[in-house]
């Protein structure tokens, strides 16, 4: 085998890369499924047709659509993705009424079954559901892809060509059909055989030239050899070590989830950041900070900090679409700080710290020997590689208004995997708002009310320092007692 992936007609590897062969593996089993999720809110209920056809060319554009992996039925070669042969777009296409009265609440336990449910290994990992009913006339576009396919800003990236700017706009001309092509497990069992010669010889011949660099630089400055190799094993030490004691309360992990969700408009978290000299990411997770001490606090067990893992985009503007292109950053949550100021420039210290670490796409580097370990052991150090109680993503999306099938998009909310962790939360910005997801175990965060108050809360916090800006409840709806709190004290717990 070369040392140089082979790639497709869009510039993506044909081999899985280790990192997207172990989120692969992972939709077997409920602890370690990877699911990511999108629900957008359309302010109408698109033509089925139109919809349909979107999604169509957007699969012959971004050629993952149309992929399923293969994996050798012998482990003698990697698996590969290879355009399905037996492609049906209405498997992954999907129309549904909306369940109850079409409130979001309803329409994210909807969601929350499927994204609960595997996806089929054995065709493209991925689905599209119209959820139709909504109130207004409007509707909901719910879409299901594995984290094996890419990530979340790959995501936004591969659907582009689903979104006009316009909602009229003229046609556009139908992309060509991509060649599917028939490779069997067995097949790709033989291909690797009869490429081990080579294989042998090229990791040979790599392994060699590593060697001589080394022993070259080891000649020319012995010092600082050994002293970058002794860099990198502390620095992949403190990326994969905990950075804070776990919490007490989030220690359970069970197979149940829910999720929450409340909007903000970008101006009024854009105002807060600046006014604590952070980013829109520190205001973020300061808030979330802010929330989850809160929920520590009545409790009954305040805790000074927790680990949070925080996905770091390492993708270029030269990368395609698929693929994951992303590395971990872990912080110990200061959620113990009570100025919601002070909390966000110590995120951003730790942030800005963690940022530059070496080994930072460690992860990437241990991701082949992980695919070594049977599927009973992975799903019990799924939670040990986190090293998190929660993850929190950060997704930007296009800032202008957007269209699907002449229907606008008003409201897009992200729904992640719980790989091993408490909560899962996404901030997407999209066309002027922000929506803030937390999906969480319902083992570790047991009290869904007493979490909505405290999401709310935590981020008016924050939002307090650059003005009159509130969060709003997006899944939930608040008492009239309940809401006056929010706003009267939501700001000066």
């Amino acid at each position: 085998m070369s040392d140089v992936p082979d790639f497709d007609t869009a510039g993506l590897p044909e081999e899985l890369s280790a990192v997207d062969q172990l989120m692969h593996r992972g939709e077997a089993n409920p602890r370690t499924r990877s699911g990511i999720m999108g629900v957008e809110l359309l302010d109408v209920t698109p033509d089925w047709e139109r919809y349909r056809a979107g999604f169509e060319q957007a699969s012959r554009k971004a050629i993952r659509l149309r992929q399923k992996v293969v994996m050798p039925s012998l482990p003698t070669a990697a698996a590969r993705w290879v355009v399905d042969p037996d492609f049906n777009l209405d498997y992954h296409v999907r129309r549904v009424r909306a369940p109850g009265a079409g409130t979001l609440r309803e329409v994210f336990d909807f969601a929350e079954l499927a994204l609960q449910s595997p996806l089929d290994i054995s065709r493209p990992l991925w689905t599209a559901t119209l959820v139709e009913g909504l109130p207004g006339g409007g509707a909901a576009n719910i879409v299901h892809m594995s984290h094996a396919v890419t990530d979340g800003i790959g995501s936004m990236e591969m659907f582009a060509n689903l979104y006009d700017l316009e909602r009229d706009p003229a046609p556009r001309p139908s992309a060509p059909l991509p060649i599917p092509e028939d490779l069997s497990p067995n097949d790709l069992t033989r291909q690797g055989i009869n490429a081990l010669p080579k294989g042998i010889a090229n990791n040979v011949l790599d392994a060699t030239r590593g060697a001589a660099g080394l022993l070259g630089r080891m000649m020319r400055d012995p010092a600082d050899a050994v002293g970058g190799v002794v860099d990198y094993v502390r620095s992949s030490r403190r990326v994969m070590t905990p950075a804070a004691p776990q919490s007490p309360v989030l220690r359970r992990r069970g197979l149940a989830s829910r999720s929450e969700a409340i909007d903000i408009k970008f101006s009024d978290l854009h105002k807060a950041s600046k006014a604590a000299e952070g980013s829109i990411n520190d205001a973020y997770l300061a808030a979330l900070c802010g929330a989850l001490r809160r929920y520590h606090d009545a409790k009954g067990i305040p805790v000074a900090s927790l680990p949070m893992a925080v996905p770091v985009n390492v993708r270029s503007d030269s990368d395609p679409a698929g693929g994951n292109r992303f590395a971990g950053v872990n912080i110990a949550a200061p959620i113990g700080v009570v100025d919601p100021r002070k909390r966000i420039q110590k995120v951003r210290a730790q942030m800005t710290r963690k940022r530059e670490e070496r080994a930072i796409e460690v992860v990437g580097v241990v991701a082949p020997l992980l695919n070594l370990v049977p599927d009973n052991l992975l799903e019990s150090m799924a939670g040990s590689v986190v090293n998190s109680d929660v993850q929190a993503s950060n997704v930007p999306g296009p800032p202008v208004d957007t269209f699907i099938a002449g229907a606008k998009v008003v409201r897009h909310y992200g729904i992640g995997p719980l790989p091993g962790v408490a909560m899962m939360a996404v901030l997407i910005s999209r066309s002027g708002w922000v929506t803030i997801s937390t999906r969480y175990d319902r083992a570790s965060i047991n009290d869904p009310e007493l979490w909505a108050r405290c999401l709310l809360d935590g981020f008016n916090e924050v939002l307090a320092l650059g003005g009159d800006g509130r969060a709003i409840p997006a899944s939930f709806e608040l008492s009239d007692d309940q809401a006056d709190s929010a706003v009267n004290g939501g700001a000066a717990q």
